[in-house]
């Protein structure tokens, strides 16, 4: 008799605890995060290189192009590009700055980090309409 009171307590706390976690999940929905509904162009900085290739990043003359920096590594990181006038100062673990490329010329432009330009540099290629 003791033995089937133990299952059944066993059984309603998994029933319970289930209902609660599933009703939390309904009213906690994930929601898209900050970085999922930005537009434009994201570089993530991490183990101490861009989008882990250092992408060559496109753009058009005459059209700014929103440009997003993140630093989901565990040092600082910054993007500047001469050319362009783009510093978007240094950046903590997990902060971001948001900026755009801009350009009343074509041409190609370097990118780099500050604070590791020997592993973190790439090119922004500004082309015509």
């Amino acid at each position: 008799m003791l033995r089937n009171n133990i299952i059944a307590i066993i059984a309603i706390s998994f029933v319970t605890v289930g209902g609660l976690w599933g009703i939390g999940n309904l009213l906690n929905s994930p929601q898209p995060s900050s970085l999922e509904r930005r537009e434009g162009i994201l570089l993530v900085a991490k183990d101490n290189l861009f989008n882990e290739t250092n992408p060559t990043i496109y753009a058009k003359i005459d059209e700014p192009t929103k440009l997003t920096v993140v630093n989901k590594d565990l040092v600082r990181h910054d993007l500047v590009v001469d050319a362009l006038n783009i510093n978007t100062a240094i950046l903590s673990p997990e902060q971001d700055a948001v900026t755009a490329i801009a350009s009343e010329k074509a041409g190609e432009f370097e990118y780099y980090c500050s604070l590791h330009p020997a592993t973190m540099r790439g090119s922004i290629v500004v082309r015509g309409n």
